[in-house]
């Protein structure tokens, strides 16, 4: 994985992880990997991959166990939640870049009918 400079490591961590449940990745009380093991794969330090995994517990995404480890607490509802939050996020940049370009509202509109036409078929 390539982290953007701009953006704290463990917040675009924690969008892999959300990423990696919504495309069914992981599924619902599955085990992740430990720190240690996170950390090697991602290449960052262990406290990096421990604060990321502590934001997703604290979202209720994950729960520890003690002695055994963490697991994944979803459900469809935490995925459809996670859907909306990564659609919504994609969706303001893409409005942010529109207005950076000065495109009026018409514009963008016409943009977006035009792309709901070209996916639709990809839907089916």
């Amino acid at each position: 994985m390539e982290f953007n400079p701009k953006i704290p490591i463990y917040l675009q961590i924690i969008e892999d992880v959300k990423k990696m449940i919504c495309i069914g990745k992981y599924q619902d009380g599955e085990k992740i990997s430990s720190v240690r093991e996170l950390a090697l794969y991602y290449g960052v330090n262990p406290n990096t991959v421990q604060k990321a995994l502590s934001e997703l517990e604290k979202e209720g995404l994950l729960k520890s166990v003690s002695t055994s480890g963490r697991f994944l607490n979803i459900n469809q509802e935490s995925i459809l939640r996670l859907r909306k939050e990564m659609m919504d996020a994609s969706f303001d940049q893409l409005m942010q870049l529109a207005s950076e370009m000065r495109m009026s509202e018409k514009e963008f509109t016409e943009y977006l009918e035009g792309k709901k036409h070209d996916y639709h078929s990809k839907f089916k």
